[in-house]
């Protein structure tokens, strides 16, 4: 048979209807509410929870059923009323319902996790390319090892907290409207969180009551070939610890700094590289340094011309790809070919090298009259454009009144 806690606390029976329950209420609120009985705090958020469960038809029908542990447990619902009761509860009080009237937890989760320590790593290409092992010191809180993470001396024991009632949170109500109330949780001043308080003559001596001291720790953090920029390497339970709570994790996360040369993308590598008009026709053999130490001599055969801009690859030479490190992905290279200044050779060597080069176009000039030579110049459209002087000279003509304007004759 299923209790009548609920129907106890707001002094109705089981089968009473909505009306009834709503005047129980609205009497009891007025009594136990915290701005007229500020001691009555926890009792207005039993009847206030009570209230919530029966005026709802599926919760008070599950409540009926089961029980509290009904709710808690989500009644034969389904999926939506799975953990409807300590969710709700959790909701009001932050606690089980079991600790609101004394029948015991709901459903075991395991312990608490503590939060993830993240630390960047800023490593080189080099470094990504060819695998490296650094050490990480670290500075941690671990459990301390005089009290066993109790905080007190041996065989002593921290007592709940009276300003939260061992909860580690305060919560604050208040009515908003007839059977709406608004919560506000706040971690508790007194404990700071903890739910318990240790006297100070107490107190460990070695961890002053904090339960934990600090260590130094060393990680050897192994930078894998292929590895990425922004790749996070994993030290499981090797963050703080706290008594209860499961130590979260140490994330390393690498940070790539750029290169001078090479630019990765994914497995390929990239490198711009100027050669002389000479080397785009006459072909060369440059040697380039690797990321391995390694010299790379890139060879062009005699006749293959490369233009500005081309773009040529080196089949397996680029990055190696993680886990498969004799795998390697391209190495592509684009080329800016650098021309040589003006009148850069004798004026008798131009025809001799006009006779080894391709054909110019041949010339012809146009017929009629109106035919003009004129002459290349070097020019920057910024500061020798003829419209925009012409233009400021058209301002500068209607801002004192320009040839148009003719003053009066008296």
């Amino acid at each position: 048979m299923a209790d009548n806690t609920l129907y106890q606390l707001l002094g109705v029976a089981r089968n009473a209807s909505d009306g009834d329950i709503k005047k129980a209420y609205r009497r009891l609120a007025k009594e136990f509410h915290p701005d007229k009985n500020p001691e009555a705090g926890d009792k207005f958020k039993e009847i206030s929870f009570a209230y919530e469960v029966l005026t709802d038809p599926q919760k008070r029908r599950i409540y009926d059923a089961q029980g509290i542990r009904g709710l808690q447990e989500g009644g034969g619902g389904g999926a939506d009323m799975a953990g409807f009761g300590e969710d709700i509860f959790s909701h009001f009080f932050g606690g089980g319902l079991g600790g609101m009237f004394g029948m015991g937890g709901g459903r075991q989760r395991g312990p608490r996790r503590g939060e993830d320590t993240v630390y960047p790593l800023k490593v080189t290409l080099e470094d990504l390319y060819n695998g490296k092992t650094s050490k990480l010191q670290l500075s941690k809180s671990v459990v301390c090892a005089s009290c066993g993470g109790t905080g007190g001396r041996m065989g002593t024991a921290p007592a709940p907290c009276r300003g939260c009632q061992g909860r580690g949170i305060k919560i604050h109500i208040r009515q908003i409207g007839p059977g709406m109330v608004q919560q506000k949780q706040t971690m508790c001043p007194d404990c700071h969180g903890e739910g318990e308080l240790m006297s100070e003559r107490d107190r460990c001596r070695t961890c002053a009551g904090q339960k934990t001291t600090s260590e130094v720790k060393i990680l050897e953090v192994h930078v894998d070939k292929g590895m990425r920029d922004s790749q996070k390497i994993t030290f499981r339970g090797e963050g703080n610890q706290k008594p209860g709570i499961e130590p979260g994790d140490v994330i390393v996360v690498l940070q790539q700094v750029p290169h001078e040369v090479f630019q990765r993308d994914g497995h390929d590598l990239h490198m711009t590289k100027k050669i002389s008009l000479t080397e785009s026709l006459c072909g060369f053999r440059i040697p380039i340094k690797h990321l391995d130490d390694r010299t790379v001599v890139i060879m062009s055969e005699p006749g293959t011309v490369l233009q500005p801009g081309a773009r040529k690859g080196v089949r397996g030479e680029g990055f190696p790809i993680h886990r498969m490190p004799f795998e390697k992905g391209n190495l592509y290279l684009r080329f800016e070919v650098d021309f040589p200044a003006n009148h850069w050779a004798p004026e008798p060597v131009y025809p001799q090298l006009e006779g080894l080069l391709p054909p110019r176009r041949a010339y012809q000039r146009p017929p009629g009259e109106h035919v003009e030579d004129v002459h290349l110049e070097d020019f920057d459209p910024s500061t020798q454009s003829r419209s925009g002087r012409a233009e400021a000279y058209d301002e500068d003509e209607e801002e004192h009144g320009g040839p148009g304007v003719q003053c009066a004759h008296q």
